[in-house]
């Protein structure tokens, strides 16, 4: 299935999927259970826009390159440019929706790279490694600093976090983002994962939400 963006209530998006941009680390906790440091300041990562799928549907995870890990976070949908030092309200504007969204990983492929101090890209975006739910809109949440995500797997409750623990809160992080290369309507935001994260198996039942605005039943084919 291809992806297109849409809101929960199958409204289409005009706007393309662009790239995505992802912060690691950004709960202290998640960061302490990889054995990672705490980062001082924001760790950006990309993934393209070809490697997104619907989560709707059910999605298909590599069997040949190790341990799939799911990271479930908030998804944040730009809908108009942004670029260096925009303003608070200049973000707010921009902000067109949230959904849950998973940031999968090739765990081991992840560990040997770090260990020879390469990038990720081959763990991180390889094709389906961004799983992107439909959007509520932005207008559903007037505090972005208390959003829940939920992941939860085979009946058990695998991550339950919320955005007011985040490292780096989701209005600064996007203006830290957009000082670091411009923002383009159809752009996602991945803004991290609580702790929690595991292996991803073939034929996990999955119950992805942001409790409270959106719920979504998945499968791993």
């Amino acid at each position: 299935m291809s992806y297109q963006h849409q809101y929960s209530d199958g409204t289409k998006i005009h706007f393309p999927i662009g790239k995505v941009v992802c912060i690691g680390r950004n709960y202290a906790e998640h960061a302490k259970e990889l054995d990672n440091p705490v980062p001082t300041e924001p760790l950006l990562f990309i993934k393209p826009g070809s490697c997104v799928v619907p989560l709707e549907g059910g999605f298909v995870i590599p069997t040949d390159r190790g341990a799939v890990h799911y990271e479930a976070e908030i998804g944040v949908l730009i809908g108009k440019p942004l670029s260096t030092k925009p303003s608070v309200e200049e973000v707010l504007d921009a902000i067109s929706g949230f959904a849950p969204v998973l940031d999968l990983t090739l765990r081991e492929v992840q560990a040997k790279l770090k260990e020879k101090g390469l990038p990720w890209e081959i763990a991180k975006s390889f094709d389906g490694a961004a799983v992107i739910a439909p959007f509520v809109p932005a207008s559903t949440y007037a505090d972005l600093t208390h959003i829940d995500i939920r992941l939860t797997i085979n009946g058990e409750v695998r991550q339950d976090g919320n955005s007011s623990v985040m490292l780096n809160p989701i209005v600064p992080m996007i203006q830290y983002m957009a000082g670091c290369f411009s923002l383009q309507a159809g752009d996602v935001i991945f803004t991290g994962t609580p702790v929690g994260v595991g292996a991803l198996n073939s034929g996990d039942e999955l119950i992805l939400e942001l409790p409270g605005a959106s719920s979504f039943t998945s499968r791993v084919k």
